[in-house]
């Protein structure tokens, strides 16, 4: 069947498709991570889970590691401890977010639609991952961490901004 040349200009491309989820999802992270008390930020909700700057830091780690991915290869020991503060950590996730931006936005369609990288695919388990599915799997692991960073901040007294539709301090009606 045909394509009509309307049709063929509004399909978008997979590299698109991603860079478009990834910084509409990147901008609700981060209304997220501003809206948390910087005074809190030692919050940690029991003794096996991580502090509450501790989690923020994921999302400039998953960002630093999914660069590192495209590029040399993940070197797990020089992704970093988190800085102190909760301003800092913001700062280098936006600095991340912009730079993976940057790399899939000009990575070669051949290693986007048929390259691998290097990551787990099994507990202690390396293997090689399309990168296509990589992208998008890191895409999503930072969307759980949000949703666990959002009882974060609900617990320490923030407001919760609209993720995916209302929430008792941003309604929608």
């Amino acid at each position: 069947m045909a394509t009509s040349s309307a049709e063929a200009q509004t399909q978008t491309s997979p590299r698109e498709q991603f860079l478009q989820a990834f910084e509409m999802e990147h901008a609700t992270t981060m209304r997220v991570l501003r809206a948390y008390p910087a005074d809190q930020a030692g919050l940690r909700p029991h003794p096996r889970s991580k502090s509450a700057v501790e989690l923020a830091w994921n999302f400039a780690v998953e960002d630093l590691a999914t660069q590192q991915a495209l590029t040399t290869g993940i070197d797990f020991a020089a992704l970093g401890q988190p800085p102190a503060s909760l301003d800092a950590v913001i700062a280098a996730a936006e600095n991340a977010h912009r730079r993976v931006a940057e790399l899939v936005a000009n990575l070669p369609e051949e290693r986007l639609a048929g390259g691998t990288v290097k990551f787990f695919v099994g507990p202690k388990t390396m293997g090689d991952v399309p990168v296509l599915q990589f992208l998008w799997m890191m895409l999503c692991d930072q969307i759980h961490h949000r949703g666990q960073f959002s009882v974060y901040l609900r617990m320490a007294g923030g407001k919760v901004p609209s993720i995916y539709g209302p929430t008792a301090d941003e309604p929608w009606m």
